[in-house]
C-alpha cells in the first residue's frame, strides 16, 4: 500500500488527506481520524486545526502532534524544508519588494530570504504552484520553496508590508533636505525631513518597540550612517542587526523617540538622557532609558529596556546561590557599613542593587538613592538624580541624603575621593551604604579606594564586603547536548587539580526557543569577598594584592572563573562563555 501523501496539482491541503496519510504511516489512531471527520468544515488551515486538537502520535509513545511535528511530516512527504520565520533575520525591505502584498495574500505565500542567486518563498500549501512561474518571470531569479507555519505567514505578511509601507510613506514625505548634524550631508533643495509625528513614523517606532519586547532585547540601537540608519537589538548580550532605515527616516525615528522621552528635539549637538514608560504586548509596564550621542552622520540613539519582572526574581534566579548568597545576605544584614558591587558596564550591577534594596525596603526603613541617571522608578525608594548643571553630584547628593533621616543609602557609583569620603562618613554614622565601582574583581575594589586616597583605617572600619559579578549566557534547556570535557580547555579555565573537570559539559545547539543561538537568557557569576579580620589585616597603604586576594580566598571567596566553572559543571553555561566574560585567575 502506498503510504505517501500526494495531492493533485494546485490542490490545497485538507484535513481528510492529511489525517488519512497520518493513519497510513501509523502516526494517528483510527479513533482520532473518525473524530476529525465528524468535525464541521471551517476556514482554519488544516495544519492549525490538527495542531489545536492535541492528538497523540502512537509511533512516538503518545507524543502530541504540534505545528513543528506536522510541518516536519509534511516536509518528509514533499521534500520541501521547514523554516521558522524569525523577523530579526528577515530583510523586511527586500522581501516586501519581491511581490505585492495583494499577490502574497492571494496565494498565502511570503518571501523570507532574498539573495542574488535565489528567493526563498514560504508557504503552507506545497501542492499549489501556479504562482511560481509568474513570480520567477518578474524577479528573474529561481525560487526556493519552504514550508512554514500558516499563522506565521499570515502574521508576518501583514506586519512586514505594514512596516515597509510606513518607511516608504515617511520617505516620500521628504524630498531630501539638509541635515546639519551630518558632517558629510548632501544638500538637496526643495524639501525637508519627515515629521517625527507623522503616522508612518509612529508606526515604525511602534513596530521596533514591539519586536524588541518580543525578542527579549535589553537595548535598542539606532545608528546613523552615510546613506542608511541601522537598527540593532542586543539580545542576551549580543547585538543583532534588525533593519536598515533610510537615513531621513532613521533621523525622524530618533526625533520621535526624543519627543516621547521629553528631550530637546532641536538640540542635536550635545548628548542627552531621558526616559519613557510604555507597555509590552502582554500588557506589562516597561521602562526605557534613552541616551543620544552626536556622531559624524547624525544622532545615535540607544534605549536600555528595563523589565520590572527582573526585580521580582529571587537571588537564586539571578544566579546567586549557596554560600555566596549566604555571604551576601550576611553583609547586607549588618545594618551599617559599606557594601560594594563591582564589574564592567552591563554586568548586572544595577539589577543586583535594586533587588537587594527591594528586599531591604520594608515599611519601617527609609531607603534613599542618588543615581546618575535613575535606572528604574521604584515606589519603595526615595530616588534622586545627579544634575551637573546645578552642581548636584554624588558627593553633594550623599551630603543632602544624610539630612533626610535615612537608614539605607544607595550611591550609584563612587567615582572620586569626595564621594568615597561622604559614603564613609555615612557608614560611620550608622547607615548602610551600597554602591558600585568599576574594578576587575572584588579585591581590586579595596585597591581602588586606597588609590583614590581613602585612609586604610577608615576602610577597615566601614567596608563590610565586596561582590564582583559578570553575566554569562545560559544554555537553552530545550536543545543543549552533553559532550566530553576537554581537559586542556578546562585547565585554561581553572586549576584542574583544585577543581577537577566534570564527566560532561554541554554545548549549544540551537532551536526555535533560543532563536538558533543555543543560549536563552543570562545569569550572574559572582565573587563575594567578606571583609573579615584576615582581610582587614591586609588593608594597608603598601598592601600586597596577592596577599589580600589569598586572605579573601581563605575566607571563602570563590574567584569569578572558578564560580563560572561550577556553572559549567552544572550544565548552565559553556567554558567558552565563562572564558569570554571573566578575568584570568591571578595568584
Amino acid at each position: 500500500m502506498d503510504t505517501a501523501l500526494t495531492l493533485p496539482a494546485e490542490t490545497r491541503l485538507d484535513v481528510t488527506a492529511l489525517t488519512e496519510a497520518l493513519v497510513r504511516h501509523d502516526r494517528l489512531s483510527a479513533k482520532d481520524l473518525l473524530r476529525l471527520r465528524g468535525m464541521r468544515q471551517t476556514t482554519i488551515h488544516p495544519l492549525v486545526l490538527i495542531a489545536e486538537q492535541k492528538l497523540a502520535d502512537p509511533s512516538l509513545g503518545g507524543t502530541l502532534w504540534d505545528m513543528p511535528s506536522l510541518l516536519q511530516f509534511l516536509s518528509e512527504q514533499t521534500n520541501q524544508p521547514v523554516v521558522e520565520i524569525d523577523p530579526l533575520k528577515v530583510d523586511v525591505k527586500a522581501v516586501a519588494e519581491v511581490m505585492s502584498e495583494a499577490f502574497a495574500e492571494r496565494h498565502r505565500i511570503l518571501a523570507v530570504a532574498v539573495s542574488g542567486d535565489e528567493v526563498t518563498i514560504a508557504s503552507a500549501e506545497p501542492w499549489v504552484a501556479a504562482w511560481e512561474k509568474d513570480l520567477e518571470h518578474v524577479i528573474r531569479r529561481p525560487i526556493k520553496r519552504v514550508l512554514a507555519d500558516p499563522r506565521d505567514i499570515s502574521r508576518y505578511t501583514r506586519e512586514f508590508y505594514a512596516m515597509a509601507r510606513s518607511v516608504e510613506g515617511a520617505l516620500h514625505r521628504s524630498q531630501g533636505g539638509s541635515d546639519l548634524s551630518n558632517l558629510e550631508a548632501m544638500v538637496q533643495l526643495g524639501g525637508g525631513e519627515p515629521d517625527a509625528n507623522d503616522q508612518h513614523i509612529v508606526r515604525v517606532v511602534d513596530w521596533l518597540l514591539q519586536y524588541a519586547f518580543e525578542q527579549r532585547a535589553s537595548d535598542i540601537h539606532v545608528e546613523p550612517r552615510r546613506d542608511v540608519g541601522n537598527v540593532r537589538f542586543r539580545i542576551d548580550g549580543v547585538l543583532h542587526k534588525v533593519y536598515e532605515l533610510p537615513s531621513a527616516v532613521a533621523a525622524a525615528v530618533t526625533s520621535r523617540l526624543k519627543i516621547l522621552a521629553r528631550l530637546d528635539v532641536a538640540e542635536k549637538r550635545r548628548p542627552q538622557d531621558g526616559r519613557l514608560k510604555t507597555r509590552s504586548p502582554a500588557g506589562d509596564e516597561i521602562e526605557l532609558r534613552l541616551s543620544t550621542l552626536p556622531t559624524a552622520f547624525g544622532e545615535k540613539l540607544v534605549m536600555r529596556i528595563f523589565d520590572p519582572e527582573v526585580l521580582m526574581k529571587s537571588f537564586a534566579d539571578l544566579g546567586l546561590r549557596g554560600d555566596d548568597d549566604m555571604r551576601w545576605q550576611g553583609m547586607i544584614a549588618q545594618g551599617t557599613g559599606i557594601v560594594l558591587v563591582t564589574g564592567p558596564t552591563g554586568s548586572g550591577k544595577t539589577t543586583t542593587l535594586y533587588s537587594t534594596l527591594r528586599q531591604l525596603a520594608t515599611p519601617d526603613v527609609n531607603v534613599c538613592t542618588i543615581e546618575d541617571p535613575i535606572e528604574m522608578m521604584e515606589p519603595s525608594f526615595n530616588q534622586m538624580q545627579v544634575n551637573q548643571t546645578i552642581d548636584l553630584d554624588f558627593a553633594t547628593g550623599v551630603r543632602a541624603l544624610m539630612r533626610q533621616d535615612p537608614d539605607i543609602i544607595m550611591v550609584g557609583e563612587i567615582r572620586d575621593l569626595e564621594t568615597a569620603n561622604m559614603a564613609i562618613q555615612a557608614a560611620l554614622t550608622g547607615h548602610l551604604v551600597l554602591s558600585t565601582l568599576h574594578t576587575n574583581d572584588s579585591p581590586g575594589a579595596i585597591s581602588r579606594l586606597i588609590e583614590l586616597g581613602v585612609p586604610p583605617f577608615l576602610l577597615r572600619a566601614t567596608v563590610r564586603g565586596v561582590m564582583s559579578q559578570r553575566l554569562v549566557r545560559r544554555l537553552c534547556e530545550s536543545c543543549k547536548q552533553p559532550e566530553p570535557v576537554d581537559a586542556a580547555i578546562w585547565s585554561s579555565l581553572v586549576d584542574a587539580e583544585a577543581t577537577p573537570p566534570p564527566a560532561n559539559s554541554y554545548r549549544p545547539i540551537g532551536c526555535k526557543q533560543c532563536r538558533d543561538t543555543g543560549y536563552r537568557g543570562r545569569e550572574g557569576v559572582y565573587e563575594v569577598l567578606v571583609a573579615d579580620e584576615a582581610v582587614q589585616s591586609h588593608i594597608v597603604n603598601n598592601h600586597n594584592m596577592g596577599d589580600l586576594r589569598e586572605a579573601a580566598r581563605q575566607g571563602g571567596m570563590v574567584p569569578l572563573r572558578t564560580a563560572g566553572a561550577e556553572k559549567v559543571a552544572r550544565g548552565e553555561t559553556t567554558i567558552e562563555e565563562v572564558l569570554r566574560v571573566t578575568p584570568a585567575l591571578e595568584d
